[in-house]
């Protein structure tokens, strides 16, 4: 999903570059309404574990491999506006120090895995979640369901920036249907692994889940239940 240097045009990079900026700039006011003294250390391993989770690549077929965006993992966890962030510094990092994706390339990839892919993802699950009970099982299913969805929306808004200015001799038809079949399957690897992590940080602290809160569980239930003595008024 990372893309190089020189692969769109200088009039679409900086446009892309532009937007990730502006972005970046209104996440960094955001951000401040979901983050307090509980949640900002997980914002930080959440940052650290998709860092380390797009530089280990899982293969998908044809010699083809795939690896974790984590946009909807991190928008899940700490919210919306901290997801923005952490996809930031995490894609900034990869360009300077390992040259995943280019710098000149950097707004483009901020723009399709840290803005589209939390905007598109989170807005899945919130939509999935009205609908679903506020209960684990249902917190998990919306989260599957948006990071599935995630990654071929990413794809394909590649696909639309490469239409408006791709540099390389390749047809668009070609570059659409190599991205979206592959990203499709990458999109299930990315649902499998962000239920995964969302599940075990519901299961020991979901009041640090952000996309959890009003979760029913066990917990709240019993402390829902009347008392003895308060049936017996």
């Amino acid at each position: 999903m990372h893309v190089p240097d020189g692969f769109l045009d200088p009039a679409t990079s900086l446009t892309t570059g532009v937007l990730a900026a502006g972005t970046v700039a209104l996440a960094l006011k955001r951000a401040r309404t979901e983050l307090d003294d509980r949640t900002a250390p997980l914002a930080g391993l959440t940052a650290a574990f998709v860092f380390a989770g797009q530089m280990v690549n899982f293969p998908i077929a044809a010699g083809t491999s795939g690896h974790l965006i984590g946009a909807v993992l991190t928008a899940v966890l700490v919210g919306p506006w901290t997801a923005v962030l952490c996809m930031t510094a995490v894609l900034l990092v990869q360009a300077v120090l390992f040259a995943d994706g280019g710098l000149t390339a950097l707004g483009t990839n901020i723009t399709l895995m840290g803005l589209l892919a939390v905007v598109v993802g989170y807005g899945v699950f919130r939509g999935l979640a009205a609908v679903l009970p506020r209960t684990r099982a249902g917190v998990l299913t919306a989260t599957g369901g948006a990071a599935f969805l995630s990654v071929p929306a990413a794809a394909l808004a590649f696909v639309l920036l490469f239409a408006l200015g791709g540099t390389v001799d390749v047809p668009v038809g070609t570059v659409a249907s190599a991205m979206a079949g592959v990203h499709l399957l990458i999109g299930l690897g990315e649902a499998a692994i962000t239920v995964a992590v969302v599940g075990a940080v519901l299961a020991v602290r979901p009041d640090l889940v952000h996309g959890a809160r009003g979760l029913r569980t066990a917990a709240t239930l019993e402390d829902r239940r009347p008392t003895a003595a308060g049936a017996a008024r």
